[in-house]
């Protein structure tokens, strides 16, 4: 029988009471408020599929969904787990932390066997507020089926944002209105890297995703990346090019070469229409504009086009996010900087945040999936250093990078860029386990996490990961069950 603290993320309190064990019974049913009626679905599923009984839904069932509006709770994700011998109590401020403690529920039960869960009591809230990770559309194209397959894991981690790298210089992959030719001719055939990653998402398609994603409580960011790698959007339209000439589509990793025109206002006419068209789309707070590698426009010309576009999200009701050169600018109220760099640099960044800007961390060598994990791995690259799991792991955010603290994070991320990546198993391959590492880093207290714990209780996912279809690397550092 798993211990009640064998989960992750690891808990921030647990008391173990091994004398009131839950024996989940054959008459086993579900209670919980109108509001969490959806979550209660999703544990009498978890619970039929354990255990072979009917567990309907019952007001006076054994396994309670309790809303409980505790001022004393600090986020909407804090949740109380009770099991005793008679029952399982888990109580939250919002559905949020009841859909967290049902993650929690749902690692404690065994894969195959008798359905046991560990008494105690569990008392979780999550470190930071933004956990996430990215996938990258752009450079290789995956379809909403596959999206949602990765909603679906990452969701049992308490990941709760997946930012979507919708542009490049590859691929354009969100239908914008009014601006037919960017997915006609840069979401089709012969696009991506190599040529092999076309496909687009309509406006439908990604409206379907940002709803689907919801429900799992992951909150959908798109990024429009900008001034530079635009140029599948100058290959559709060479208006937006400084001399109005046609550019040659790009199916190379190279990056640094493209740019808008900083000084036409046809420029920003298409930068606010797109903006406009997506906050419109995106029902999530958030909205990210890039910034990064924008090596072929001048610092002025940078400063000139950030300055104009970055109070544009906020125009349309978004806060805008983008990689941390854009700190290099006075930013609008709101504006989060995502740090990627290798090495701290004096780049605006603590700046920002001494002027009250939340940071999100993603260092490069630490949190970056699409790195090999060691020099055999068969996909990846490997220009910020091999990241194996433990260095997944050991590391913290709030210390990352100085004057950036841990009152100045929103946040861990993860990103997967997509160069070598084409299926679905690919990406699982280069996600799991690492992303289990950045979900405990953003869940979990710094002074509560230890490697040894971790990869103790990581081995128990190999059977879990087997029985979810899930391909993932069996990293020769941890002992796999």
């Amino acid at each position: 029988m798993r211990q009640l603290g064998d989960v992750i993320p690891r808990p921030v309190s647990v008391r173990s009471d091994p004398a009131a064990d839950f024996a989940v019974p054959a008459d086993v049913s579900v209670s919980a408020a109108p509001a969490a009626a959806a979550i209660a679905d999703e544990l009498a599923d978890l619970l039929r599929r354990a255990t072979g009984y009917a567990v309907p839904r019952d007001p006076g069932g054994s396994i309670r969904l309790e809303l409980d509006d505790d001022a004393g709770a600090t986020s909407p994700e804090s949740y109380r787990l009770d099991i005793a011998a008679d029952g399982v109590t888990l109580r939250a401020p919002a559905v949020e932390g009841l859909f967290a403690g049902v993650q929690t529920l749902r690692q404690l039960l065994p894969v195959k066997g008798e359905v046991v869960l560990p008494g105690g009591r569990v008392e979780d809230e999550p470190r930071f507020a933004y956990r996430g990770t990215m996938l990258d559309l752009a450079r290789h194209f995956f379809a909403p089926a596959d999206i949602r397959s990765f909603i679906d894991t990452i969701a049992q981690f308490k990941i709760n944002h997946l930012h979507l790298h919708l542009t490049d210089d590859q691929g354009w992959r969100l239908e914008i209105d009014g601006w037919p030719r960017l997915t006609e001719v840069s979401g089709g055939a012969g696009t991506g890297i190599d040529g092999a990653g076309p496909g687009f998402l309509t406006a439908q398609d990604y409206t379907d995703l940002v709803a689907y994603a919801a429900t799992r409580f992951v909150t959908i960011v798109p990024e429009i990346d900008l001034p530079g790698h635009v140029n599948a959007a100058q290959v559709a339209y060479p208006e937006l090019t400084c001399d109005g000439e046609p550019v040659q589509p790009r199916t190379d990793a190279e990056v640094g070469y493209s740019s808008l025109c900083v000084d036409r206002e046809e420029t920003y006419a298409f930068v606010e229409d797109v903006i406009r068209v997506v906050a419109a789309l995106t029902p999530g707070p958030y909205l990210h504009i890039g910034g990064d590698e924008a090596l072929s426009t001048t610092a002025e010309d940078y400063r000139t086009f950030m300055t104009r576009v970055l109070p544009l999200p906020g125009k349309y009701d978004k806060r805008a996010i983008g990689w941390h050169e854009m700190a290099a600018v006075d930013l609008p109220e709101g504006a989060v900087p995502q740090y990627w760099r290798i090495e701290p640099t004096d780049d605006g960044v603590a700046r920002a945040a001494a002027a009250g800007h939340q940071v999100i961390m993603s260092p490069a060598d630490r949190s970056y999936l699409d790195m090999k994990y060691d020099d055999s791995s068969p996909l990846g690259l490997d220009w910020a250093g091999l990241v194996s799991v433990e260095r997944s792991y050991d590391w913290d955010p709030a210390d990352r990078l100085p004057g950036v603290g841990e009152e100045s994070l929103l946040g861990v991320e993860a990103p997967l860029w997509s160069e070598t990546l084409r299926s679905r198993a690919d990406i699982e391959f280069m996600v799991f386990p690492r992303l289990l590492a950045i979900a405990e880093i953003g869940w979990t207290p710094q002074a509560a996490r230890d490697w040894s714990s971790f990869r103790e209780r990581l081995a128990e996912f190999g059977p879990r990961f087997e029985a979810l279809g899930v391909t993932f690397h069996r990293s020769a550092e941890i002992d796999w069950r």
